[in-house]
């Protein structure tokens, strides 16, 4: 893949995640006849074939399919979203892939057969709207602040591209640099694009580059790794702990984020196990009013040589999402407590940590 073309896919994959509520709160529907029903379920198997990045699952898909359609499990939906739901859902059934999903869009939209290369004018229009909406939600950057005690906390809810977003995590992290203690909130991230979470993950060591994980893609048969960087603009979060929270919502590219680092070990998770969705891929369209977003790699893990498809990631310390930002304070005081030799930051500590314990849990 060219690199003016996998710019264009990682800006494709932040529109998608801007918009899926969009998507699913749609409303406006369009009959469908048992010709066009057909002609769609049968480009949607053949995309599965051709690239969804396990093709042996691919023929279990294909074959429920088949003996759902010879029990004329299709027959009676003449409603275009419905179909999109009930074939997302059947797919999910097989292959427990949750990036898998079969979109439904009312307006149509142009659909060509044909592959080539985007053009200048058509990468610019794109750049522009997604650095438009990257703008408008600060590139995923919600909250950062010091927490009594001298803790530092960064909500991100989105990992966007780093051309877009990698100056404010910049700033994020030179606002924390003098904490105590880091605690990065991906309760609320449904996920974003691998270049961030190797961007975010720099900031967290020092010396030469850290193997984090790699991308295994199936049509072109190419794996890409992914490394933290030799530099950074802002300081590194060195010599301290750091925490993730995580929420049973987490997702994606916010999974790789926590899964990579904790087989790393270098920084302990509190929250929920997160929602298990680690394959890649992107929208293809299969005609003027459905499209599917087909998973066509898979994360390989530096370590453990796999991921997190289907399982999610497991905390460390396992509370319910609403209590994990009470928790992580608690733990990373009370590691302080143990470890600080300045009796007046300590006091302070089992003060704070007296607060935190009496309120609701």
């Amino acid at each position: 893949m060219n690199s003016k073309l996998k710019i264009l896919v990682n800006l494709l994959i932040v529109i998608l995640l801007l918009s899926f509520t969009n998507f699913a709160q749609e409303q406006k529907d369009i009959s469908i006849n048992a010709a066009e029903r057909t002609q769609t379920i049968e480009a949607i198997l053949s995309r599965l074939n051709k690239s969804y990045v396990f093709p042996e699952t691919a023929a279990q898909m294909e074959k429920s399919i088949r003996a759902r359609i010879q029990k004329g499990e299709y027959d009676k939906v003449t409603s275009s979203a419905v179909l999109a739901q009930t074939l997302t859902k059947h797919l999910q059934d097989v292959s427990r892939d949750k990036h898998l999903q079969i979109l439904f869009n009312y307006e149509p939209r142009p659909f060509s057969v044909t592959q080539s290369a985007p053009s200048l004018e058509l990468l610019r229009d794109y750049r522009r709207v997604a650095l438009s909406q990257s703008n408008s939600i600060n590139h995923g950057f919600k909250r950062v602040e010091r927490l009594d005690g001298n803790l530092g906390y960064l909500r991100v809810d989105l990992l966007v591209d780093p051309e877009f977003g990698g100056d404010t995590a910049a700033a994020a992290m030179n606002f924390v640099s003098n904490t105590n203690a880091l605690i990065i909130d991906i309760r609320y991230c449904n996920g974003g694009v691998p270049e961030m979470v190797a961007l975010l993950s720099t900031y967290l060591f020092e010396g030469a580059p850290v193997h984090l994980s790699d991308i295994y893609e199936r049509p072109t048969n190419e794996t890409q790794q992914f490394w933290t960087l030799p530099y950074v603009p802002a300081k590194r979060y060195i010599g301290k702990d750091v925490y993730i929270l995580t929420s049973n919502r987490t997702a994606s590219a916010a999974e790789q984020f926590a899964y990579d680092l904790k087989q790393l070990k270098r920084v302990t998770i509190i929250g929920e196990t997160t929602i298990g969705a680690a394959n890649t891929g992107g929208t293809v369209r299969i005609n003027e009013h459905f499209q599917v977003f087909l998973p066509t790699g898979r994360g390989v893990n530096s370590i453990t040589k796999t991921n997190w498809e289907g399982v999610g990631v497991k905390p460390d310390v396992e509370v319910l999402e609403e209590q994990a930002l009470n928790k992580a304070q608690i733990v990373a005081l009370n590691k302080l407590i143990e470890t600080s030799t300045d009796e007046g930051w300590k006091e302070r500590w089992k003060a704070r940590v007296e607060i935190l314990l009496k309120q609701p849990q």
